[in-house]
């Protein structure tokens, strides 16, 4: 079965109508989720706790996505 892996992270914009962040030196990781419920409720919780700072975003990243199953694996893929 492929796992589903989930990051749940934020930190404060440099301006909220753009998704650039003001320092990444300062990103707040949430963690990393086995599906997307537990990732949601992670976001969800982060959100609604900084409900009154319009600079502060958390996100969800899919990380599953970030790797292609059907490409070749490198050689540093196939270490340990």
């Amino acid at each position: 079965m492929t796992q589903r892996l989930h990051l749940v992270f934020g930190g404060e914009l440099t301006d909220p109508a753009r998704n650039v962040f003001k320092n990444v030196d300062d990103l707040h990781i949430v963690g990393i989720f086995p599906n997307y419920a537990a990732a949601y409720d992670a976001w969800k919780n982060e959100a609604q706790r900084t409900v009154d700072n319009a600079h502060m975003r958390y996100f969800i990243a899919h990380l599953h996505k970030l790797r292609d199953e059907q490409a070749e694996t490198s050689p540093t893929e196939e270490l340990g």
